[in-house]
């Protein structure tokens, strides 16, 4: 039987929706995994404040209410809402950000994240404090782009090229890319770096295979 993982961008913008979905794609197995991804409509624009990240659990969750699936990926690297998720369906429920930082820690003792604002690093260093991770941060660099920025092809790469070779000068072995905006540079960053790149979205993806094996 094929199962269904449903990959959720809380916010409401189609085309960081679209990058998740590639992102993920290459991870389907014909057969027995499916990766289904969808935006939540009513969400915000962006979560780029604590406001949109308690805006957007209500309509998520409600989303997964609806869309029944065997585990469940929320594609956003503040990790809003995957307690209330996993209570309301009983299923697993994956965030992008713990995975990419378990993905990191497998590739060297110690990382950096660029975040997508600088408001996003409290709520990644909450999300490292619950993990018991916040040791292996080596540091944090916040790009500071809106979400119109952060999906053109081009705009952005100087600023993520420049923050990812400052992580590294601060002593990370791997980078995680902080926000799944971010998704389709990624083979951009891994060629320029000479360190581990970590993109969210793939990462949320194993972990979902191996949590329906």
């Amino acid at each position: 039987m094929e199962r269904r993982i449903l990959v959720i961008n809380p916010n409401r913008d189609a085309a960081c929706t679209a990058g998740i979905a590639a992102a993920v794609r290459p991870y389907d197995l014909p057969g027995r995994a499916r990766f289904d991804t969808v935006g939540v409509a009513e969400g915000p624009a962006a979560i780029a404040s604590w406001q949109d990240w308690y805006q957007a659990v209500p309509p998520l969750v409600a989303l997964a209410e609806r869309e029944p699936a065997e585990a469940y990926v929320v594609a956003c690297v503040s990790d809003p809402g995957i307690e209330a998720v996993r209570e309301a369906t009983g299923r697993p429920v994956i965030g992008c950000f713990r995975a990419a930082v378990l993905g990191a820690l497998a590739r060297a003792d110690r990382f950096g994240v660029i975040a997508f604002v600088e408001a996003s690093k409290e709520r990644q260093r909450r999300v490292l404090l619950s993990m018991g991770a916040e040791h292996g941060l080596a540091a944090s660099e916040a790009l500071n782009l809106g979400m119109a920025q952060l999906l053109d092809p081009e705009i952005p790469r100087a600023a993520l090229l420049a923050a990812g070779r400052r992580l590294v000068e601060a002593g990370a072995g791997a980078v995680v890319l902080g926000c799944t905006g971010m998704a389709g540079h990624h083979a951009f960053l891994q060629e320029a770096l000479d360190v581990p790149v970590i993109e969210p979205c793939a990462a949320g993806a194993v972990q979902a295979l191996l949590a329906v094996a």
